[in-house]
């Protein structure tokens, strides 16, 4: 379903998309969790509606700074007293944001950035989650070497006929990079429209 645009403000129709199924996860996977980091909230669209239907957790938005005015934007037109404005995270460089968070969610990030930086993003999660945290990516993946759909491979070609260095991961690379970090997954949650929404745990004893 099209989602109607609220009028000033920036828009991502892939934001809005499956917002319902990504939730129902997020409600078991974030159960146990009480501050949670979403790295690259671009519009900021995720961040207003998880973060009051997810009331017992703080949900922290980051981004580049050229996102944050309209990340700011959606947050003064859905405000909730367990959001928080958005801190500058670039995954060219920039450090673990200060705070202590014990989960951290991604969305639509690992086909738009470069490969190196989806590296960068495992690494800093691996090596700034407590034991016990969990990591949450969702979107496209591809499985056995291949395209799960022919609307992915669409999607793909788009994708690298705007930038060569993006591209739907395959999630046994993922997998792989993950477990690198001390990241194992824990749950492959099958989504609406070819997309996908994995669960990982970094390992060790819960704090």
């Amino acid at each position: 379903m099209t989602a109607i645009q609220p009028p000033g403000l920036p828009f991502s129709q892939a934001c809005e998309n499956n917002q319902a199924p990504i939730l129902a996860v997020l409600a078991q996977a974030f159960a146990d969790r009480r501050h949670v980091l979403e790295i690259g909230s671009g519009t900021g669209q995720h961040g207003v509606y998880f973060a009051p239907r997810l009331p017992h957790l703080v949900w922290q938005t980051s981004d580049l700074a050229e996102n944050h005015a309209g990340i700011r934007a959606w947050h003064a037109r859905y405000p909730a007293p367990n959001l928080r404005p958005p801190l500058l995270l670039d995954l060219q460089g920039s450090d673990w944001p200060p705070g202590a968070f014990d989960a951290v969610f991604t969305s639509n990030t690992t086909h738009i950035v470069a490969w190196p930086l989806v590296q960068r993003l495992f690494a800093l999660s691996g090596a700034h989650l407590p034991p016990g945290g969990v990591l949450a990516v969702y979107g496209p993946f591809n499985y056995g070497g291949g395209f799960t759909s022919d609307s992915n491979r669409a999607f793909d070609a788009w994708l690298r006929a705007r930038d060569p260095a993006s591209g739907i991961r395959h999630f046994e690379d993922i997998a792989a990079l993950a477990a690198r970090h001390g990241l194992a997954l824990e749950r492959d949650h099958a989504m609406p429209a070819n997309n996908r929404l994995l669960v990982l745990r970094r390992g060790g004893a819960q704090a």
